[in-house]
């Protein structure tokens, strides 16, 4: 179903918005335990893991609101023997309610976030994160754009930014 073809079926009146929230909620929730899009451990990958990030876990994620799922899924890999540390990446740090106080997990070594939302004063304190700037990707994809160049091979060629 597309966003344009939901749209017209809660034009319509077939279904609401909020139906429609509860139905892909519903959908992910019986996909995920497939999926695993939320933790994944490799323990495979991680006993042939070799040189100086070996045993050391890291998570992605799109956007850290309360760090709910972040400490769920920290939990996990410490449960899973990825300890002592565990490095979280997120690009947009929201970090609401709880999020600081969660992030005290020992295990939690650090928290890297872009600046696509502004820090609050109580995130600003909080050690374990590390905020990165966007300038410099923003800057030279209007650059690549400008001058025809390909945007796409930006992205496999980030060591140059940052």
């Amino acid at each position: 179903l597309s966003l344009l073809d939901l749209l017209r079926r809660i034009d319509a009146g077939d279904t609401t918005p909020a139906a429609s929230i509860r139905a892909a909620h519903e959908a992910i929730a019986a996909a995920d335990s497939d999926i695993q899009a939320f933790v994944h451990v490799d323990g495979a990958a991680r006993a042939k893991a070799d040189g100086p990030l070996r045993g050391i876990a890291v998570g992605v994620k799109d956007i850290i609101d309360t760090a709910g799922t972040l400490v769920q899924a920290s939990e996990v890999l410490v449960a899973h023997g990825c300890v002592p540390e565990i490095y979280m990446c997120a690009t947009h740090p929201v970090l609401a309610g709880p999020a600081i106080d969660r992030l005290s997990m020992p295990e939690i070594r650090e928290v890297i976030v872009t600046n696509t939302i502004p820090l609050s004063d109580n995130a600003k304190g909080c050690t374990k994160i590390r905020q990165l700037s966007v300038a410099p990707l923003i800057a030279e994809t209007i650059q690549r754009i400008a001058k025809g160049e390909s945007v796409m091979s930006l992205f496999s060629d980030q060591e140059s930014l940052f």
